[in-house]
């Protein structure tokens, strides 16, 4: 069968979406004429999102290429830091990471309700980064653009954002509830909203523009920082562990 397939060798960092057996980062795939090498690497189990560069005998090549029989395909991983717009669509499984993403300034779009074929087509509809731990929702067609977030926790996960995306972070801009965006606003319009002892201690109110929601700096303001603080300190060591999430 050698000469009749296709080697696909996966380069490390994506190795963990691969069958057990094939954890070793090579695999021989039956030549299929009518396959694209995009179809080839996808049916491994390596979503195209995930994927930076594909090299088809050495050379460059586009997802549409299709392979000749005894061709070897490389899958590099995604650049680090990927330019894309910093606009981010969760899948309902990442409530946590919408509300420290909003905390952080980032337009993250998330709703516990979403079908799959909700989420994809907005995310094709409004240019949105789909964030994702699903690999068949990644595989869709129309997800143009996405990511598998890497890590179990939410600490992981944020830091495995941040690293790969690189977004700017604007603390105490959004609302953590909803996303929207916040708007100073005079104390005597929320004190009947607020408790006797915040009004004592913060003269300093937002208000979200879509919800309503009130926010004022508190001891929030020590711990969003100690936030950010850890979450770019876990990305610059999440690369040594990033072949082990997933399995």
């Amino acid at each position: 069968m050698a000469d009749r397939a296709v080697r696909v060798l996966i380069a490390p960092e994506l190795r963990f979406f691969l069958p057990r057996r094939y954890r070793g980062g090579q695999a021989a795939v039956r030549h299929d004429p009518t396959a694209t090498i995009g179809h080839v690497v996808e049916s491994l189990g390596v979503p195209l999102p995930e994927v930076g560069a594909l090299l088809l005998d050495g050379a460059a090549a586009a997802p549409g290429a299709r392979a000749a029989a005894g061709s070897s395909v490389e899958v590099r991983p995604v650049r680090r830091p990927q330019p894309v717009p910093a606009r981010f669509l969760l899948d309902v499984h990442f409530g946590a990471l919408a509300r420290r993403m909003r905390l952080l300034g980032l337009d993250a779009s998330y709703r516990n309700d979403a079908t799959d074929d909700e989420l994809a087509e907005r995310a094709h509809r409004e240019d949105r980064v789909l964030l994702t731990q699903d690999r068949g929702l990644l595989r869709r067609r129309a997800v143009t653009t996405g990511a598998y977030v890497r890590g179990r926790t939410t600490d992981e996960q944020l830091a495995d954002v941040l690293d790969r995306f690189r977004p700017a972070l604007a603390p105490w801009t959004r609302c953590a509830a909803c996303g929207g965006p916040l708007e100073p606003v005079a104390k005597q319009e929320v004190a009947h909203r607020l408790q006797p002892g915040t009004l004592r201690e913060h003269d300093e109110f937002a208000r979200c523009r879509d919800c309503g929601q009130v926010y004022w700096r508190g001891a929030h303001s020590r711990r969003i920082e100690e936030m950010i603080r850890r979450a770019r300190g876990a990305g610059v060591r999440r690369h040594s562990a990033a072949s082990r999430v997933g399995r």
